[in-house]
């Protein structure tokens, strides 16, 4: 479909209702900010409201400040002028997750490739404060890629959160000029595929659609993330922030999303595949994951070997 239109399934409603404005309160309240809200995610009601499955509402807290060493063309986050890291980051997050009492939280973080670790340090010690607080609690996190430095990725792994989730964002013919020059196709493969070769954690990436891509390479996207044995991918359409930014090159009606879904977890054995124009990457994480992962009882560890061996398999 052109880009001279929006058209009607891609519009959402304004966030509104109480658990939506106790999340906010709570977060103000520990000066702590949210990928939700700083890159003007269509879905904030939706997810910050929602229950379902054995998992309340998906808030994605984003750590190390809000404002980004790295400039995507895709991206809503400002770029440049980090400040240094707080040290009570961990221990504040730690504090709002119990005041709003989740039992899935997801955490990203801006690119921080001015500092000595690139922020690897400062995001596994997020992760082992709310899991020392929450034990049982699952923690998803969305990581920049480290420059592709495997002893920074090795950092996120050791400190042992559920899910560990980097996106590709797009194919590999559009990485520029959709990303940063520093990321890559490559580069975030290798990410990917570290965690999956040194763990049994659950691997996660995201792409983009209506950047001017082919659907022969959405699917060799979708292929080589299989084969770096990736379990779950989620796809949505890009929208554009401001007249700054990328302009959408085509919108895909929801049917064909349902198709990509189709593909993913069907021909390529995904464990799930969330796709629909609203979509993003930490979308409904929570409910997703423990409506695929943990029905039938089945226990984290469980999960995981059962991934493991699908990944054989497949």
């Amino acid at each position: 479909m052109s880009r001279s239109r929006k058209p009607d399934w891609l519009k959402s409603r304004p966030p509104s209702g109480r658990e939506f404005a106790g999340i906010r309160e709570t977060l103000r309240d520990h000066d702590l900010h949210t990928v939700c809200e700083e890159a003007n995610c269509p879905n904030l009601g939706e997810c910050w409201s929602g229950r379902g499955g054995e998992s309340g509402g998906t808030a994605t807290f984003m750590l190390m400040g809000d404002r980004c060493s790295r400039g995507c063309n895709f991206c809503d986050v400002e770029t440049g002028g980090m400040e240094p890291l707080d040290p009570d980051e961990p221990a504040n997050v730690a504090s709002a997750i119990a005041e709003i009492g989740l039992d899935y939280v997801v955490l990203t973080s801006v690119d921080r490739d001015d500092l000595p670790d690139q922020g690897a340090g400062h995001f596994a010690e997020t992760i082992r404060e709310i899991k020392a607080r929450h034990p049982g609690i699952l923690v998803e996190v969305l990581i920049p890629d480290f420059q592709g430095e495997p002893h920074l990725v090795r950092k996120i792994i050791d400190a042992e959160p559920d899910v560990i989730a980097h996106n590709v964002e797009t194919v590999e013919r559009l990485q520029f000029p959709v990303r940063d020059r520093r990321a890559g196709y490559e580069q975030s493969l290798r990410v990917l595929e570290q965690v999956e070769r040194e763990s049994d954690i659950y691997t996660k990436t995201s792409i983009m659609l209506g950047h001017g891509e082919y659907d022969h390479e959405v699917y060799q996207t979708l292929a080589d993330l299989r084969e770096r044995g990736v379990d779950i991918v989620t796809l949505g359409q890009y929208l554009q922030p401001s007249r700054s930014h990328l302009e959408v090159k085509r919108y895909d009606h929801p049917d064909k999303y349902e198709t990509w879904r189709r593909v993913a977890e069907d021909e390529l054995g995904f464990l799930y595949c969330a796709s629909g124009p609203m979509v993003r990457s930490s979308y409904k994480a929570g409910e997703l994951f423990v409506d695929a992962v943990l029905r039938e009882g089945k226990t984290i560890e469980e999960a995981r070997s059962e991934a493991r061996r699908g990944r054989v398999s497949n």
